[in-house]
């Protein structure tokens, strides 16, 4: 089963147990269809890009939740009741794919669990090196000539 993050952006008037009782009943969802939630992480109230209108007005806030589970590919129709829910903004389902972060990324290759730094690169992108730096004075000539 592939792993998914739910987002869900619930109203800001929303008291704490509503929005555990909404995030319950998808919990037992998952469940009933032998998944797994393996994490949830609340965020607190949000400020957003826009506002999103619903029957009761225009929201500029939001309380953003994540919840990371383990479900069958169809979950993303079978949440779709969620649509009708009146204490959500929007909720979005994204999919995990197989992608190494950090450490986990290093380890693939190495089978003692030795990581070896000395065959990256002492350069940094930071260090002052002249050959490489550009006069962007030109572009700014450029800029003023459009006047």
């Amino acid at each position: 089963m592939p792993l998914y993050d739910c987002m869900l952006m619930l109203k800001p008037h929303v008291r704490k147990e509503a929005l555990m009782d909404l995030v319950a009943r998808v919990g037992k969802h998952v469940y009933s269809r032998n998944g797994v939630v393996t994490d949830i992480k609340s965020f607190g109230t949000v400020q957003l890009g826009y506002g999103i209108k619903k029957l009761d007005g225009r929201h500029y806030q939001g309380q953003l939740m994540q919840m990371t589970m383990m479900a069958t590919p169809n979950i993303n129709k079978e949440l779709h009741y969620l649509n009708k829910e009146d204490r959500l903004l929007r909720w979005l389902l994204v999919k995990h794919r197989d992608v190494k972060f950090g450490l986990e990324f290093m380890d693939e290759d190495d089978e003692d669990g030795d990581v070896d730094f000395s065959e990256f690169p002492r350069d940094s992108i930071f260090d002052n090196d002249d050959s490489d730096d550009f006069d962007d004075s030109s572009s700014q000539d450029d800029d003023d000539d459009d006047d």
